[in-house]
């Protein structure tokens, strides 16, 4: 009887660890230092006169984190981000802070955002070495940002579409694309030098 019921400690421990496989201390300190950035940079944003959107930098870490993390932890890279600040930490755009900036009439954004972490992480991963694959998945997930900005906007400012649309969108096209492109270059390079840490 002892023999028959020994190997059932390994086995649990070796279940265990397959379940947390993949959590790791890099993983950890990254995805934390990525929520500082995104802590960092999101606040500095260019108000426009015409728009109550501001030109930001949060969609450009969102870009970097993709590249440093895979689809888990860049998403909750950007959640924990987007928590400091509902609680009250001055990290988004213009260094606003809680929930009334999230439903204010950016808020569609700081939602949206969460998807363009997921899909630009995913294609990262995936088509790994394809450039045109990179700017194809970060446009995506802009794409998906825009959608939930313009929507969230129109809902907020009773606004009709193509209002909105030239005021959420229109006007951010060469700054974003600018934004990949440099994400493009940058985040390779930020990958290689990130996986050669032991």
């Amino acid at each position: 009887m002892k023999a028959i019921n020994q190997p059932a400690g390994p086995q649990t421990t070796s279940a265990a660890s397959m379940k947390y496989k993949g959590i790791t201390t890099k993983n950890l300190v990254i995805t934390a230092m990525m929520a500082a950035v995104t802590c960092v940079l999101g606040p500095l944003s260019l108000p426009l006169p015409f728009t109550p959107v501001p030109v930001s930098l949060t969609n450009f870490v969102i870009y970097l984190a993709a590249f440093v993390l895979t689809w888990k932890y860049c998403t909750l890279s950007y959640i924990v981000y987007v928590l400091l600040g509902a609680i009250g930490l001055p990290v988004f755009s213009g260094f606003g802070s809680g929930i009334d900036k999230i439903a204010g009439p950016t808020g569609g954004y700081l939602l949206g955002f969460v998807f363009t972490a997921l899909i630009c992480s995913i294609v990262n991963k995936k088509f790994a070495g394809k450039l045109y694959m990179y700017v194809a998945g970060m446009a995506a997930g802009l794409f998906v940002a825009y959608a939930f900005g313009t929507l969230w906007f129109m809902y907020q400012q009773g606004m009709g579409l193509k209002q909105s649309l030239a005021l959420c969108v229109v006007p951010f096209l060469i700054g974003d694309a600018v934004k990949i492109a440099v994400a493009s270059i940058v985040g390779p390079a930020l990958r290689k030098a990130v996986n050669a840490i032991q």
